[in-house]
C-alpha cells in the first residue's frame, strides 16, 4: 500500500491508494488506483475513466513520449525500451499492442487526423509511421543526418514535420515515402509544431529561440526569442492563435502567432516547473478548451497552471521520476503524464 497526494490549489487531501491489477493482451500491464478520501465523502466525477486515477504500467524503461488520440479512446507512449504501446484509455486502460520495430528510444509521438495512424521519432534517426488498427509499421522515414528529437503532425491536412539534432525540420508527406522539403538550421532541433492551416512550422533547439518558417517562402519570417536555455516543447493552441515553449531555462512562455500579432509577441510566462541535470525532453500541452496547460518537470509533479491568470491550478505529485511529456485528453478533463518512473498517470480535473 502507498499514499499519493493531490494538492490542489495549495490545499493538500490525502488519499488511500488501492492498486488491482488489470488484464492484458501484452507484456504491458495497466492497474486501477482508486483513492478515497478520509471523510469518506466522494467527490464529484469529471470523466468517464474508470476511477479518478489509471496508472498504466509494463513498460520497461523511461517514458518519453504520450498522447492521446484525436477521439479520446485510445492512447499511445514510448520511450527508452525502442517499443510503442498502445492503451484504451476507458475501461480497464488495457494496453492491446506493443509496436516495435525502432532500433533506438523513442523520443516524440503524433496522431494524424485519421485517428489510427500514429508518427515517431526516434533517437535512431528515423520517423515511423504505423497503423494502430493493424499493428504494423507503414512507413518508415529515413533522411535525417543524427537523433530525430521531434516529430508533429498537421492538424489540417496528412503531412510531418520532424526535426534532429542535424538542424534540420524536415516535411514528409504520409501518403508517400520521401521527404518533400527540408529546412536547414546551424543547431540541434528538439520541438516542432506546425500553425493551424501547415502554411508554417515553428522550431525550437539548442539556438534558444522559436524559428517561424513559412514554408511558401523555405525561410524564417520571425523568431520569438525569451528563453534562456534550449527549447524542449511546443504546442499550438486549440484556436491556433497562440503558442506554448517550454524550456530548460525552466520557464513555459505563451506566444501571439497571429499574423497580424505586433513585434513583441510574448504574452504569459508560466513558471514553476524544473529542469535538471539530465536535460530531458520536457513537452507541453494545451487543454481542449484552451483555458489551461501544462508541462513536464524534473521535479516528480505535473504542473497545471490558468492561461488567464498564470496561476497555479493543480500541484500533482505522483511519478518517481522526470515527467516527461503531458497530453490534455482531446474531450475531457483528463491529463495524461508519461514519466521516466517506467508509467503514465492518466488522472480526471475538475
Amino acid at each position: 500500500m502507498s499514499s499519493t497526494d493531490l494538492v490542489e490549489h495549495v490545499a493538500k487531501r490525502p488519499r488511500t491508494e488501492l492498486i488491482i491489477p488489470a488484464t492484458s493482451v501484452t507484456a504491458g500491464n495497466a492497474q486501477l488506483s482508486l483513492y478515497d478520501d478520509d471523510d469518506d465523502e466522494e467527490e464529484p466525477r469529471t470523466s468517464g475513466l474508470q476511477a479518478p486515477i489509471m496508472l498504466l504500467t509494463g513498460q520497461e524503461a523511461a517514458v518519453y513520449a504520450f498522447s492521446f488520440g484525436p477521439t479520446g479512446e485510445f492512447a499511445a507512449s514510448g520511450g527508452a525500451e525502442r517499443a510503442i504501446y498502445l492503451w484504451e484509455v476507458y475501461g480497464d486502460c488495457a494496453n492491446y499492442n506493443v509496436l516495435r520495430g525502432h532500433k533506438n528510444a523513442v523520443l516524440e509521438l503524433s496522431w494524424l487526423r485519421d485517428g489510427r495512424t500514429l508518427a515517431s521519432a526516434s533517437a535512431d534517426e528515423s520517423v515511423a509511421l504505423w497503423d494502430c488498427h493493424a499493428g504494423k509499421r507503414k512507413k518508415k522515414y529515413a533522411g535525417h543526418g543524427g537523433v530525430v528529437n521531434a516529430v508533429r503532425a498537421a492538424r489540417s491536412e496528412d503531412t510531418l514535420v520532424s526535426g534532429g539534432d542535424d538542424g534540420c525540420c524536415v516535411l514528409w508527406d504520409a501518403r508517400e515515402r520521401r521527404s518533400v522539403k527540408t529546412l536547414a538550421g546551424d543547431y540541434a532541433v528538439t520541438a516542432v509544431c506546425f500553425d493551424e492551416d501547415a502554411s508554417r512550422v515553428f522550431a525550437g533547439g539548442l539556438e534558444e529561440s522559436v524559428k517561424c518558417w513559412d514554408l511558401r517562402m523555405d525561410d524564417v519570417v520571425y523568431e520569438l526569442r525569451g528563453h534562456a536555455d534550449t527549447i524542449t516543447g511546443l504546442s499550438l493552441s486549440p484556436d491556433g492563435t497562440k503558442l506554448l515553449s517550454n524550456a530548460m531555462d525552466a520557464k513555459l512562455h505563451c506566444w501571439d502567432v497571429q499574423p497580424a500579432a505586433g513585434e513583441d509577441r510574448l504574452l504569459t510566462t508560466f513558471v514553476g516547473h524544473q529542469h535538471d541535470f539530465h536535460k530531458n525532453l520536457l513537452r507541453c500541452s494545451w487543454s481542449s478548451d484552451g483555458e489551461k496547460v501544462a508541462c513536464g518537470s524534473s521535479d516528480q509533479v505535473v504542473h497545471v497552471w490558468d492561461v488567464a491568470t498564470a496561476e497555479e491550478l493543480y500541484y500533482l505529485p505522483g511519478h518517481k521520476g522526470s515527467v516527461n511529456e503531458v497530453d490534455f485528453h482531446p474531450k475531457e478533463p483528463i491529463l495524461g503524464s508519461a514519466s521516466s518512473d517506467k508509467t503514465v498517470y492518466l488522472g480526471e480535473i475538475a
